[in-house]
């Protein structure tokens, strides 16, 4: 087949155009809707026609502070003038600066630098079973996830994800994981033998439909981990950097693991994730036994370095506890006038407005045609993650539409 000739100068203009193309040269790993998105500004984005949308999926949490926040781009671009990569034999300032922001601001002592949270994952696990090698026990090698939890798309972290959907088609899976119940520690207790290396679980699980891990369950798996020696570890990719209304999740329950992994809003919308370790746990992976060839590059430690520093000068992680009350205020308000809504949980900005109908698209594809971008989770579940400094107008607009839909629909 002949080929050849298109280059970045011819640029794709209408929906129509980017669509078609995205059909014939992208993978079909996403069951995209048939728009190009061209532009975003704060809790807003636009399409190639020109449409304009209230954003409260936020790349699935990612842009906490809203898209394209000016101090966090002018980061980006002073390092994409300046360095852009370079070799991890040597410190890169602005990673060392990224790296202190988070440990004076949390209970940890060092961080890796990774490019995604499924990276940063993989790395935390990586290192709780090189910690049980070093303490002599090479038996000790299994990871206990929950059930519903979602840790990434790598075999090992789809492996550790709790749900069966997302091992269809890849099995054999890697040996060495266990599941365990959310919120239930006899479930955990009865998982754990004399193998067990490490236990990860999200404070609020996201992907499996926003679900809040209670401050009791966490106390005893601390509790847990303490007496057998397992690694604990808090996958905090979707719910660190303020979003829970505190700057880490784990703040909020006053229960610290060993090793805390996070991306997503770290970055704003630029690649980059990172696991921290505290104590004992902070000196196990030596030269060799792990590394990343863009992990901690400049373009992606400044940006995550300024996204940072904004959600804390800024107050964002109390604004998330403030504006996460309101909605869920709201969302049970909504939910007298339609009864449809059956539940109304979440914590901080992370929240969920549980559907009793079998598929929640029923209600965000007419949301997205009126404008308003809201995600389906778990089948049932309308998850909402807006930027964390979201207008109070914006999120009532956001309401109002949804309001509309659930009457059109008949609900």
């Amino acid at each position: 087949m002949e080929k050849g000739g298109f280059t970045m100068n011819e640029k794709f203009t209408s929906n129509a155009a980017i669509a078609e193309a995205g059909k014939k040269y992208l993978m079909d790993t996403y069951g995209q809707y048939p728009v190009g998105m061209v532009r975003g500004e704060g809790s807003y984005m636009w399409d190639a026609d020109g449409k304009k949308y209230i954003d409260l999926l936020e790349g699935v949490a990612v842009n906490a502070l809203g898209h394209c926040y000016p101090s966090v781009m002018e980061a980006t671009i002073e390092a994409a003038k300046t360095l852009t990569q370079c070799a991890n034999y040597f410190y890169i300032e602005p990673g060392v600066r990224l790296a202190k922001i988070i440990v004076e601001n949390s209970d940890f002592d060092k961080v890796f630098f990774s490019n995604s949270g499924a990276e940063a994952n993989e790395g935390a696990m990586k290192l709780a079973r090189k910690y049980q090698k070093m303490q002599g026990h090479p038996e000790k090698y299994t990871i206990i996830s929950m059930r519903q939890s979602f840790h990434g798309r790598t075999l090992a972290t789809l492996t550790a994800t709790g749900q069966d959907k997302s091992h269809a088609g890849f099995d054999p899976l890697p040996a060495g994981f266990g599941y365990a119940i959310m919120n239930d520690i006899q479930s955990v207790k009865n998982v754990v033998d004399a193998n067990t290396a490490g236990i990860i679980v999200e404070p609020v699980q996201g992907e499996g439909g926003v679900i809040p891990a209670t401050k009791e369950f966490l106390q005893e798996l601390r509790a847990l981990c303490d007496e057998k020696d397992i690694v604990l570890i808090f996958d905090e990719v979707q719910v660190g950097c303020g979003r829970t209304g505190h700057l880490f999740a784990y703040q909020g329950y006053g229960v610290i693991p060993d090793v805390m992994t996070l991306a997503k809003a770290l970055g704003n919308g630029i690649p980059v994730g990172a696991f921290a370790a505290r104590g004992k746990f902070a000196d196990v992976l030596q030269p060799g036994n792990h590394g990343t060839t863009y992990g901690g590059n400049p373009i992606a430690t400044n940006t995550a370095a300024a996204a940072l520093t904004a959600i804390i000068e800024n107050k964002l992680p109390e604004r998330a506890q403030e504006m996460g009350a309101y909605l869920q205020d709201e969302l049970r308000k909504l939910a007298k006038k339609h009864p449809v809504i059956k539940e109304v949980r979440g914590k901080g900005l992370i929240v969920a407005a549980v559907v009793d109908v079998p598929d929640a698209h029923v209600f965000t594809n007419p949301c997205f045609d009126k404008g308003l971008i809201l995600n389906c989770t778990a089948g049932n579940v309308l998850r909402f993650v807006p930027a964390l400094n979201i207008p109070k107008e914006t999120l009532d607009d956001a309401l109002k539409i949804l309001d509309e839909v659930m009457t059109e629909q008949g609900f």
